[in-house]
């Protein structure tokens, strides 16, 4: 009798396995979803500019060419490589955040100081991000304006949130949500 009450405390007492497979998938679908607001961010202010896709042809141009190429960024010719090429490299980077931070929360669903490493991870790459950009693509900054990037990747950030929310319906984070 006792090792079945025992089984059945220790059934009970273990904390959650968190599916690390699952945790992934959800990163992969929230880190697409940001990298596809993001994109239609920039293509809604492209289209506005009369300049369809020229954000991700400047960004492709200084990460392909180097940022020395964008001397005169108006005179850039248009070029689907460097396009698709810096599409593929924008939605890589965005799923490799999304899988992170993902499986920091669902290390913070086991510990609760992992859901300030997400805050972490979130200020560390919008400042990185802009910082980087000032260091060594200042071009990059003049041609896109830096405000119209930070609210870009503001809205992003915000869009895999609710993703994780929302979309995914993780249990756990909507608690942790209300508390």
């Amino acid at each position: 009798m006792e090792a079945q009450s025992h089984s059945f405390e220790s059934a009970h007492t273990q904390p959650t396995v968190v599916d690390t497979s699952k945790l992934y998938q959800e990163g992969l679908v929230a880190g697409t979803i940001g990298a596809a607001t993001l994109a239609v961010w920039f293509l809604i202010l492209d289209l506005l500019k009369g300049h369809l896709l020229y954000t991700p042809l400047v960004l492709g141009t200084a990460l392909f060419q180097g940022s020395q190429t964008l001397a005169n960024p108006q005179a850039l010719e248009f070029s689907l490589d460097l396009v698709v090429g810096f599409t593929f490299v924008h939605w890589l980077v965005f799923a490799a955040v999304g899988c992170i931070a993902s499986r920091l929360l669902g290390l913070a669903e086991q510990n609760a100081n992992f859901g300030f490493g997400v805050l972490l991870l979130f200020v560390v790459f919008e400042f990185g991000f802009v910082g980087g950009a000032t260091l060594f693509a200042e071009p990059v900054l003049h041609a896109l304006t830096w405000p119209t990037m930070l609210i870009g990747n503001l809205i992003s950030a915000g869009a895999m949130a609710l993703s994780s929310v929302f979309v995914l319906g993780n249990a756990l984070r909507l608690r942790a949500a209300r508390i």
